[in-house]
């Protein structure tokens, strides 16, 4: 019989200069809170201590510079490099900083492709402890550009607990460890509402379902982050829960999230089950 086909070898992926761990912040399908969970996690982590910058890789939705409430456009060096935005303490570039206003983006895979490159290889992220790349939700273009193109430190998997968001987030789990890229866990949004009235626990959305897919994949829960209106003003106002600090309200379960990915990244290194990558 003639031999099958060679098995397919994964590109060569090379660390960002300065940049001790990328972190991946995915969702298997859109309107689970992907983008607040990673705006609220870069500035809870620059919080703590870290030097955080925030890429954002949604390029036909970009709405990171609303939620941290920045307009300012990125400036280019001589030699054709970015310089990041600061925004409330984190360095962060957007395509919604480049291309304002109501006008869309309408670009097929190649052109994907290249400014993601261009926001991964051409800003000046300087030393940091951590680059949180916030991606579409799905599993296209943009996440193979970047699981192609760089070292991933590992993935946070965002989901609600319904059912329609569980199927696909299975998906986007079962998309990282096709591509070897460790899943450091799964956060479940919108997890339960605290009645105003009463106090108690409503689950709009079911409760629990994240973390039984999470052990059902063998992946741990990172947290629940509940439903609170001051969460989304935040993040409509430009002024995200987790500037605040810790101690600010409805910040407390984000806080938390952080402080388990930065164990999880951790506990990977020690373990050294995180992939080791050459530098040329």
């Amino acid at each position: 019989m003639p031999p099958g086909p060679a098995p397919q070898q994964m590109p060569q992926r090379h660390p960002i200069p300065g940049v001790k761990n990328l972190i991946a912040v995915a969702s298997g399908k859109g309107g689970v809170g992907k983008t607040t969970v990673a705006v609220n996690l870069s500035l809870a982590l620059a919080k703590l201590g870290h030097k955080v910058g925030l890429l954002d890789a949604d390029v036909y939705g970009p709405n990171v510079p609303i939620m941290l409430g920045s307009t300012q456009e990125p400036v280019a060096t001589a030699d054709q490099h970015i310089i990041p935005v600061q925004a409330q303490g984190v360095k962060m570039i957007s395509m919604g900083l480049l291309n304002p206003g109501d006008k869309p983006v309408i670009w097929r895979g190649p052109m994907l492709h290249s400014i993601i490159t261009q926001f991964l290889r051409s800003v000046e992220w300087g030393e940091l402890d951590y680059l949180v790349i916030d991606l579409p939700p799905g599993t296209g273009d943009v996440q193979l550009t970047l699981i192609q193109t760089v070292a991933v430190t590992g993935a946070v998997v965002v989901t609600t607990p319904s059912t329609v968001a569980l199927a696909d987030v299975r998906k986007a789990i079962e998309m990282f460890r096709q591509v070897h890229v460790d899943v450091l866990g799964v956060v479940e949004n919108m997890s339960t509402f605290a009645c105003p009235h009463c106090g108690k626990p409503v689950d709009i959305f079911g409760h629990g379902e994240g973390t039984k897919t999470a052990i059902a994949y063998g992946v741990p829960v990172l947290g629940e982050i509940e439903i609170d209106p001051r969460i989304r003003i935040g993040g409509d106002s430009g002024k995200p829960v987790a500037a605040a600090g810790e101690a600010g309200p409805a910040a407390q379960s984000l806080y938390k999230v952080a402080r388990a990915v930065t164990a999880r990244v951790e506990e990977l290194k020690a373990a050294g089950s995180s992939p080791t990558f050459q530098i040329d």
